[in-house]
């Protein structure tokens, strides 16, 4: 015989469904690997820690902390000493385009099998605009092939919107491509910064918006136009102090629910009279940007 009445089955079922659900997942705002050069993983994972970053962007490409012919074995050695300083690895950045690199494979199960969920892929350049069907078209494959390896691997690519002769630089480009391979597998890595540059006014949240259904990760960095020598160009500025609308942003995505990771960048000319100098400003610089980025990310998210 059943211990417990209908009457008390229900009334617990209510209960249940009436109790507070657990705290909703926010992003993880990580630091870009690429602005901390030459330090070994231990001292990485101390100076993320002590200017308190929860996560890191961690380089796995070229020159990056990770060379991706070692990956496979240092990896792992990263990812160990900054977990033991309590730095999590969201994402990695790499130069992977296709799995014909001899990379991609021990890239992509190294960091699904130490938990890493992101990747960001590397860029397709136009060589030719007036070429860019064909073009677009013969980035397909390479795409398709590097989707399949990562649903393999259970680990998902975010697709970057670079401004410039870049596929994506404009997101329904991106979109197209990605638009018919799993969502499990490669979606999209906003950059609110670079989609400014392409569309000024309404084009970013135009684009933002159709991405958002497949946003794995989102890059903050900031511009402005400037004019020098008769020519317009986009320079890099502070977080906060260019033409991205960083508030209105912010809201947009915390409306979407996005809980990836938030990777700061820090790409404007930071100048001193030795390599020390230069350092230590830079530091000083990614501390002031982290503190807008908080500040937004507070506003937006909650504390």
């Amino acid at each position: 015989m059943s211990r417990y009445t209908r009457r008390q089955v229900l009334a617990g079922a209510a209960l249940a469904a009436a109790a507070p659900a657990g705290p909703a997942k926010k992003p993880t705002l990580c630091l870009f690997s690429k602005h901390l050069p030459g330090l070994s993983y231990p001292e990485l994972a101390k100076a993320l820690q002590q200017m308190g970053f929860p996560g890191v962007d961690l380089t796995v490409r070229p020159g990056g902390h990770v060379l991706p012919e070692n990956a496979e074995r240092d990896l792992p050695r990263a990812h160990e000493a900054l977990a033991s300083e309590g730095v999590s690895v969201p994402m990695i950045t790499t130069g992977l385009l296709s799995n014909a690199d001899p990379a991609a494979r021990p890239t992509l199960y190294t960091a699904a099998k130490l938990g890493i969920p992101f990747f960001k892929l590397g860029y397709y350049r136009y060589k030719n605009l007036a070429n860019m069907v064909e073009e677009r078209r013969a980035a397909k494959p390479q795409i398709d092939s590097l989707a399949a390896l990562a649903g393999h691997a259970k680990i998902q690519g975010g697709f970057h919107n670079h401004s410039g002769a870049y596929i994506g630089s404009s997101v329904w480009d991106s979109w197209n491509l990605l638009e018919d391979v799993a969502t499990n597998a490669i979606g999209f890595y906003f950059d609110p910064c670079h989609a400014t540059i392409e569309g000024g006014k309404a084009g970013w949240e135009l684009s933002f918006y159709r991405v958002a259904p497949r946003l794995n990760m989102v890059a903050c960095k900031d511009f402005y136009w400037e004019k020098s020598k008769g020519k317009w160009d986009a320079r890099m500025c502070p977080l906060g102090q260019g033409m991205v609308n960083y508030p209105k942003f912010f809201d947009m995505l915390a409306g979407t629910g996005f809980a990836g990771p938030l990777s700061l960048h820090v790409e404007y000319e930071i100048d001193g009279p030795t390599e020390a100098a230069r350092q230590e400003k830079t530091l000083e610089a990614v501390e002031r940007d982290y503190a807008y980025l908080k500040q937004e990310y507070a506003r937006a998210f909650g504390a």
